[in-house]
């Protein structure tokens, strides 16, 4: 069995310097590399130092004798192996230092084959103690995999419930738009194929919506950190909600003078974040038929070393309760429209990214979401070697 230079370090101890210098000796022949001391006390101070897994220890010395300092030192390490020196008369002693846990002991005068037994047995011991720690540290990292693939196959479940009722909504809305969209094109009507036409787009990209939603939550990856130019970035994502607003009187107001030129963040990640979050306000305006139009403001500005997103409506707004749920997976508050993924994928992308989001809003009187991220120096640091 190949052994760790790191078994082979031992500290011995006896207040007689020539039994140091010929064990001394001849633990070197057997490959170790050895500390020594004249007492127990400094042989304490050394073992802090030095941390050796064996010791090797005369019973009798002046002072702290052999077993005050075995156990001195199984109280600040349990681990450590200990072998105990005794004459023949100090039978007694020997047997009491078993009983404190010294690993063996061996008798004056020393046999070198003896000694060279004993240690090779407490070698085999730390071995086995340290193999079984990492085999047990093994088998509670495989259940704690195990309890989480549990969990996560439940919440899979959970979420083909959640989700079954949407798809088939979309599905609907898909057949709907091609039918428009092919009766307009048999009959030559323009304006019923652009009609078809604009529902299987916006249905198509919910579902290209919905589909990444799935396998962010299915398996969320590293983020792709870049240095992105931030108004033509928000800027795009105005647009993607743009086409959502065309048919409603919903008015999405742009604020981007006080963003900053250049921010580092994961591009595809934070959009999809602020898609969600503008997709939710459209929603919560389109719900609100208390007013005949609406707003959006979309703010993008920066505050020191933060980067700040505003998305603010005048829709039906949200109750504490609600409020209190809507970053949890799977909760909706739009019935079967609804798939509760958005915005616990939207929290979930901006804590990778060490932002924070938070939220205002007052039934009837509409919803403010604020998210700041941080720019990363460390990967700017990265980028700048």
């Amino acid at each position: 069995m190949k052994q760790s230079s790191e078994y082979r370090q031992l500290l011995l101890v006896d207040d007689e310097e020539d039994i140091r210098d010929v064990l001394t000796i001849a633990l070197a022949d057997l490959g170790y590399t050895v500390y020594t001391a004249d007492n127990g006390q400094e042989a304490l101070s050394l073992y802090m130092e030095k941390r050796p897994p064996i010791i090797l220890t005369d019973i009798k010395m002046p002072g702290m004798d052999g077993i005050e300092l075995l156990k001195a030192i199984k109280h600040e390490n349990p681990d450590v192996e200990v072998v105990m020196i005794t004459g023949h008369g100090d039978m007694d002693l020997a047997i009491e230092s078993l009983k404190h846990e010294a690993a063996d002991f061996i008798t004056k005068p020393i046999n070198v084959d003896v000694l060279k037994i004993a240690l090779r047995r407490v070698r085999e011991k730390i071995l086995t103690k340290r193999k079984l720690v990492q085999y047990t540290e093994n088998l509670e990292s495989l259940i704690q995999e195990k309890i989480e693939l549990q969990d996560h196959l439940s919440s899979l479940g959970l979420m083909i419930g959640s989700i079954s009722h949407g798809v088939k909504g979309l599905l609907t809305n898909l057949d709907a738009g091609v039918f428009m969209l092919e009766s307009g094109v048999s009959k030559s009507t323009p304006e019923r194929s652009r009609d078809g036409l604009d529902i299987v787009k916006s249905t198509t990209a919910r579902i290209k919506k919905l589909m990444m939603d799935i396998l962010f939550y299915v398996k969320e990856r590293e983020l792709q950190m870049t240095t992105v130019d931030i108004p033509l970035f928000a800027e795009d994502v105005a647009e993607g909600v743009e086409t959502k607003i065309r048919d409603h009187q919903i008015h999405l107001v742009r604020d981007f003078k006080g963003a900053p030129a250049m921010w580092t963040l994961d591009p595809d990640y934070f959009r999809t974040a602020l898609i969600n979050i503008l997709d939710n306000a459209v929603d919560a305006c389109v719900a609100d038929s208390s007013k005949t139009s609406h707003r959006i403001l979309f703010r993008v500005r920066c505050e020191g070393e933060y980067l700040v997103a505003e998305i603010e409506d005048d829709g039906i707004g949200m109750d504490c309760e609600t409020k209190e749920k809507i970053f949890d997976l799977f909760f909706s508050s739009k019935g079967s429209r609804g798939t509760g993924f958005g915005l616990f994928i939207t929290r979930s992308i901006i804590t990778q990214h060490n932002g924070d989001i938070t939220v205002t809003s007052s039934k009837g009187r509409g919803s403010t979401f604020v998210v700041r991220i941080p720019e990363s120096k460390a990967f700017l640091s990265d980028e700048s070697k």
